[in-house]
């Protein structure tokens, strides 16, 4: 294939992206005028939201740029085995919609660490608060600038310019307009990813000479390689450890992660809460369908020609910037459009974790401290908050360029964090034996064997037959050198291999522990807290409390789902758990209930 001259940005692919940051920030203005403004209107919508668009946000918050530039990337050089990620999405969202929502929505919390509390006592609540403020943080940072970096050295997007407009609109709509400006933007964001991904796959369908073709190149490339049902946990992805390890480390995000959770609680009912989970599923299948086929294209596009091996790209996450200017560049303004996809990516994720930190701050840090604040002190403090950590967040970016190969560290630093506090939780909500004194001790235990095995993964990276990647050929190009160096440059995110150490005699423990594949670390974390957990609270009285049904999940929570066959106005028995009264009039039910509402209910519980 003779290469043509890459194109390069013009002024309307600068108009398209510059429209979607406006259209991002105009929404942020509307609900700052038309939403009441109380704390809780604030930081959970009021309650009030239906099922759709929170399905819309919650599969927008989910796609970060790490899926946009990242997946297509990984399908390039593993193969389609990443379609297994099908099967893991449906059993999170069973897992998230049966058995953490239940108990979140019947106590109307609005942080998920106030059930921690609740459950056992307040320094639960307080480690799992700073766990999940430190893991954002980072995680947040890693997303604005990884992006960033990626399409500036391909398309000469100026990269300080993008990081500090994403990070600054960001903040604005979360700011003025709350939890129900950031659902509105991720819809809107979501058409973008579909439109940008659409753009990319119809075009190389075109420029390939069909379908058919695409699929030809990748069985003949080796790349529809579904079915490796392989049981060794050392291999990077098989059947196993996608379906096994991805769905603990996705749950550990949709099903306690404060960011997703917050969304789905915020729905009228829990009938809706619980159709936004489904109904998101068919989003998350759409986004994965559209990476692997985006995948598939790049490969097909550079099957004889590898633009990485070749020196083209020096990334992998280059990939898909790279086959944008390639096939799109007669086309003024679509290669616009797809940075705007990767860009939307990278406003919704930033945008709920920016509202996540903000509820968890008040809600956790600040309210059980101050309690006589007003709603108005309290809705002040809310927007104060978002503001904080919008520029935490773009600090973090900042960091994240001198960090360099730290990105793939912190990216597993979140599956590290979250496999524990999910093992917490799951403790919380189906141990009843379970105490205080067992979920602090599991907590720190898997804390440190996650911990342990992450960082030993980061340093002595598995060797290439564990990660398996599929041979790139560079015959077909015309350049003279052919490089072979396949495992030097940065890796995908949420792989496994940033500040290698090399030339070290591998040992067994490096060869085996360090080896184990990325998706089973939150696996391990969550188990490891479980079972130290109830190990320890047996003998420490665990048997003795006496703990009220509703922190626990029971027969009658799962037999409710049949309830709406029962009766057509059965719909509203949803809201009949004593918690709930009167947050349909009161939209800020939830921000004042630890100071009255409800106060022989709550007082167990909370403030000893």
């Amino acid at each position: 294939m003779e290469a043509r001259a890459l194109g390069s940005f013009t002024v309307w692919d600068y108009v398209v992206f510059a429209a979607m940051l406006l259209v991002s920030a105009a929404i942020g203005v509307y609900y700052a005028f038309a939403g009441a403004r109380s704390a809780g209107d604030f930081l959970t919508g009021g309650r009030s939201l239906s099922a759709v668009p929170v399905a819309l946000s919650l599969t927008a918050s989910f796609m970060s740029a790490v899926t946009v530039l990242g997946t297509p990337a990984e399908v390039y050089r593993f193969g389609s085995v990443f379609c297994m990620f099908a099967g893991t999405y449906l059993l999170v969202v069973l897992l998230s919609a049966e058995l953490f929502l239940p108990v979140f929505y019947k106590l109307g919390v609005t942080s998920t660490y106030e059930y921690l509390e609740l459950r056992f006592n307040r320094y639960v609540r307080l480690c799992g608060t700073v766990l999940f403020i430190v893991q954002t943080i980072l995680y947040t940072g890693i997303v604005i600038y990884a992006p960033a970096l990626a399409l500036n050295q391909v398309t000469g997007f100026d990269l300080w310019g993008a990081v500090v407009a994403t990070g600054v609109v960001c903040t604005f709509y979360c700011t003025l307009g709350g939890l129900k400006a950031v659902i509105w933007t991720d819809v809107f964001q979501v058409g973008i990813m579909v439109a940008g991904f659409a753009s990319v796959i119809i075009q190389a369908t075109l420029v390939q000479g069909g379908i058919n073709t695409i699929i030809n190149d990748a069985y003949k490339g080796g790349r529809l390689n579904f079915w490796n049902f392989d049981p060794n946990p050392l291999q990077r992805h098989t059947f196993w450890t996608i379906i096994i390890g991805g769905t603990f480390t996705w749950t550990s995000i949709y099903g306690v992660n404060q960011s997703q959770v917050q969304r789905y609680i915020s729905c009228k009912s829990r009938f809706q809460a619980k159709l936004s989970l489904y109904i998101n599923l068919l989003g998350l299948w759409l986004i994965l369908a559209c990476s692997v086929l985006c995948g598939l294209a790049l490969y097909s596009r550079y099957h004889d020609c590898d633009p990485w091996t070749d020196k083209k790209v020096s990334a992998p996450d280059q990939l898909m910037p790279y086959l944008v200017l390639d096939i799109l560049q007669d086309y003024p303004g679509v290669p616009g459009l797809f940075v705007a996809c990767a860009y939307s990516g990278t406003l919704s994720t930033v945008s709920s974790s920016i509202n996540a930190l903000a509820a968890v701050t008040v809600e956790d840090l600040i309210k059980p401290r101050f309690r006589s604040l007003s709603e108005r002190s309290l809705s002040w403090i809310s927007q104060g908050m978002s503001v904080l950590f919008g520029a935490l967040c773009i600090a973090m970016a900042a960091l994240a360029s001198l960090m360099g190969a730290l990105l793939q560290a912190a990216l597993s630093i979140f599956g590290m964090v979250g496999g524990p506090l999910m093992g917490l939780f799951t403790l919380g909500i189906l141990v009843p034996f379970a105490n205080s004194i067992g979920a602090l001790v599991g907590l720190v235990a898997g804390f440190a064997i996650s911990l342990w095995v992450g960082i030993g993964a980061q340093l002595y990276p598995p060797l290439p037959e564990r990660t398996m990647p599929l041979n790139l050929e560079t015959y077909g190009c015309n350049s003279t050198h052919n490089g072979t160096g396949l495992m030097t440059t940065t890796e995908m995110p949420f792989s496994t291999s940033a500040l290698q150490i090399s030339d070290v005699e591998r040992t067994p423990l490096m060869d085996n522990w360090y080896s184990l594949s990325y998706l089973y670390f939150s696996t391990l974390g969550t188990l490891v807290t479980l079972f130290v957990g109830m190990l320890v609270s047996l003998p420490t009285g665990g048997r003795k409390q006496n703990i009220e049904s509703k922190f626990l999940l029971t027969t009658e929570d799962f037999l409710s789902n049949f309830d709406i066959f029962k009766k057509k106005k059965q719909d509203l028995s949803y809201k009949s758990h004593p918690v709930e009264d009167g947050g349909t009039d009161n939209p800020a039910f939830s921000h004042i209930e630890l100071s009255f509402t409800d106060q022989s209910d709550k007082t167990k519980g909370t403030r000893l």
